[in-house]
C-alpha cells in the first residue's frame, strides 16, 4: 500500500513540475486537452508544425526538441491515425520518448480502422506507460471540422449513406485523455469512447436544424462524387485517395454501437449530441 501511494505521489509531482506535450495541440481534440490540463495547473507544451519548438510527424528530427524535459505526451497523429505510416511513426516516437525519459504516452486512436489498430499495437509494445483513447466521429466536426458545410451553407454532401454513428463530444475525449495523462490508474487501458446513442448523419442534421432554428440538410453522395469534390477544392490527389480510403473503411456500419468508455474512465455518462446542438445554437 505504501509503495502504491508513494508511486502515485511521485507521478503527480512529476506531472505538476514538468510540461506535458500535446501533439496537435491546436486541433479539435488537442486544444481541449491543452486547456483542460492548464485548468488543472499542469504546464503544457504545444507541438505543431508552427510551434516553437516545431513538431512534424514526417520530420523525425523535430521530435527530440519537442520531447526534452517532458513528463507525458498526448499524441494526435496527422494526417490521420488510419494512415499506413502511422504505426511506424508511433513506434519510432515512443522509442524517442522513452530514450528522453518521457514514459507516459496517451494516443488518440480511431474506431474501426485496421491501420489504427496497428498504431495501437506499436504503442502497446513500446514499453511506455500507455493509454489508448479510441474515438470516431466528433460532434464538433459539424462546427469545427470537415463537416462544417452543414452549418455554414445549410447542406452537407457526404458519402455516409444511412450509416448510424454514436457521435462523441470532443470535450469528453479530451477529459478522458487528461485523466489518462494525470492519473496512473489509467495506464494500460483502452477506452473506446462514444456518445450515448446512435444517429445517422441525417439525424444529426435534423437535431442541429431544430436547435439553430433553420433548415439544415444532409445529402448522401457516392465516394466518387466526394473524391471529385475534394479534387475540385484543390486537395492533392494522394491526400484525396487516402481520405476516401479511410472513410470507405469506417463508414460501413462497423461502428454502429455505443460503448461505456467515457463512463469507465470518468465515472459519468458521455455527453449527448443534443447538448452539443444546444451549445452550437447558443454560440450562433
Amino acid at each position: 500500500m505504501f509503495r502504491t501511494a508513494a508511486s502515485r505521489l511521485t507521478s503527480l509531482m512529476t506531472t505538476n513540475t514538468a510540461p506535458t506535450l500535446v501533439v496537435g495541440g491546436t486541433g479539435t481534440s488537442g486544444r481541449r486537452v491543452a486547456a483542460q490540463l492548464t485548468g488543472r495547473g499542469v504546464p503544457v507544451r504545444i507541438a505543431t508544425r508552427s510551434s516553437r519548438p516545431r513538431f512534424d510527424w514526417q520530420d523525425t528530427s523535430s521530435w527530440g526538441p519537442a520531447l526534452n524535459g517532458v513528463a507525458a505526451a498526448f499524441l494526435s497523429y496527422h494526417p490521420d491515425i488510419g494512415d499506413p505510416d502511422a504505426a511506424e511513426h508511433i513506434r519510432s516516437f515512443a522509442e524517442e520518448a522513452l530514450a528522453r525519459g518521457t514514459r507516459r504516452l496517451v494516443l488518440l486512436s480511431g474506431r474501426g480502422s485496421q491501420n489504427a489498430l496497428e498504431a495501437e499495437r506499436a504503442l502497446r509494445e513500446s514499453g511506455a506507460e500507455w493509454t489508448i483513447v479510441r474515438a470516431s466521429w466528433f460532434a464538433q466536426n459539424f462546427d469545427d471540422g470537415f463537416l462544417t458545410d452543414l452549418l455554414r451553407h445549410d447542406e452537407l454532401a457526404f458519402p455516409a449513406g444511412q450509416v448510424a454513428e454514436p457521435f462523441i463530444d470532443a470535450d469528453d475525449v479530451a477529459a478522458v485523455a487528461v485523466a489518462a495523462l494525470t492519473d496512473e490508474r489509467h495506464i494500460g487501458q483502452v477506452y473506446e469512447v462514444t456518445g450515448p446513442r446512435l444517429l445517422t448523419f441525417g439525424d444529426a442534421a435534423a437535431e442541429l436544424s431544430a436547435a439553430v432554428g433553420r433548415p439544415l440538410r444532409y445529402r448522401p453522395i457516392t465516394f466518387d462524387q466526394f473524391a471529385d469534390a475534394l479534387v475540385g477544392d484543390g486537395v492533392p490527389t494522394d491526400a484525396v485517395a487516402g481520405t476516401v480510403a479511410v472513410f470507405q473503411e469506417i463508414l460501413d456500419g462497423r461502428n454502429a454501437h455505443v460503448t461505456d468508455g467515457v463512463q469507465r474512465a470518468l465515472g459519468r455518462p458521455a455527453t449527448d449530441f443534443a447538448d452539443y446542438a444546444r451549445a452550437v445554437a447558443k454560440a450562433a
